[in-house]
């Protein structure tokens, strides 16, 4: 197959126009970005002082009268190349909070700080075909890892559609209460008033949120304990990994870790929380089989830091009308 002749006269033609090695450099600096926003403008800086003109640019002197730059997408499936620079700064920033950074002014010492990966899952809103370790789904059949069907409710008349949405829409404000009451938490264990807590530890995380298969979100957090200025400072000796690892199931149950979605039209009152399903493991320098490791954590942030809710087969971009949707 040779390349389209129209294509091939267009390239001619951009290759020998006088901008060409201007426009060739615009395109090197998206790096290789599939949807670049074009800019067109001007931009004047003047000493304050004086008025005079320090710098000008126009976008009238660009190939085009157009200046390219990345769109800076994250989601692999709008921009493979900004969201592969994404993942990337996303890694590294990640493994510096975990393995020390000097260039980030993280110190190699927070190897020393307790450390967990903690995943905390949605609450069942009906049960839905899957693929168990053992056995088969509970419809009977044993379903291949890429079957369409994975995810999908057994009873869609019985499944809470509208309860799913709705705790997608308030994961955020879920997070945010249990953050707050994993500091309570810690401070109990610790004996101490939260006030009192804030002068001695102080509780760092990063953390991202992925789509299951049957479209809930839940979040994959890398929880640290420092020192009460950052990870500079040492965290006290009773923080340790165990007490850590108490204080997020306790803050992870606990009633005040609850929305409360007030009844509106036909649909009643629902209270969320954390699903049952919570597995915290240490984050280790190397492996041993039983724990993760810190490269391991690093990448699998960075991974689902670049993938939203296409992975589970919905649209990757906003809904503006009805007609977008393949109904």
């Amino acid at each position: 197959m040779g390349t389209d002749p129209l294509a091939l006269a267009d390239l001619l033609r951009v290759s020998n126009t006088p901008g060409f090695e201007r426009w060739r450099e615009q395109v090197r600096r998206t790096g290789g970005c599939s949807d670049p926003i074009h800019l067109s403008g001007t931009t004047v800086t003047r000493d304050r002082a004086t008025g005079d003109v320090l710098y000008s640019y126009s976008t009238a002197d660009e190939p085009g009268g157009r200046l390219r730059v990345a769109c800076g997408n994250r989601r692999a499936s709008r921009c493979p190349s900004c969201a592969w620079t994404y993942a990337g700064d996303t890694y590294h920033l990640i493994r510096a909070g975990i393995t020390g950074d000097d260039r980030k002014n993280v110190p190699a010492t927070v190897r020393d700080h307790p450390r967990v990966f903690a995943t905390l899952t949605a609450p069942s809103f009906g049960p839905v075909h899957n693929r168990p370790d053992r056995g088969a789904c509970r419809c009977g059949a044993r379903h291949p890892e890429n079957d369409p069907v994975l995810g999908t409710a057994l009873d869609p008349e019985s499944y809470d559609y509208a309860g799913a949405v709705l705790f997608n829409n308030h994961a955020g404000q879920l997070w945010q209460r249990f953050t707050n009451r994993l500091r309570r938490e810690l401070a109990a264990r610790a004996g101490l008033t939260q006030r009192e807590l804030k002068d001695v530890l102080r509780v760092s995380y990063g953390k991202v949120a992925e789509f299951q298969k049957r479209g809930a979100i839940h979040f994959h957090a890398v929880i640290r304990l420092d020192g009460p200025n950052g990870p500079d400072t040492v965290p006290p000796s009773w923080a340790t990994v165990q007490l850590l690892d108490d204080a997020i199931r306790a803050a992870a149950v606990h009633a005040y870790t609850t929305i409360t979605v007030p009844a509106a039209g036909d649909q009643p009152l629902r209270r969320f929380q954390w699903g049952r399903q919570l597995d915290i493991r240490p984050v280790k320098a190397f492996g041993d089989g039983s724990d993760i490791t810190e490269q391991a954590v690093a990448a699998y942030v960075a991974k689902y830091a670049t993938k939203a809710a296409e992975t589970t087969g919905s649209l990757d971009r906003r809904i503006g009308n009805r007609e977008v949707l393949d109904l």
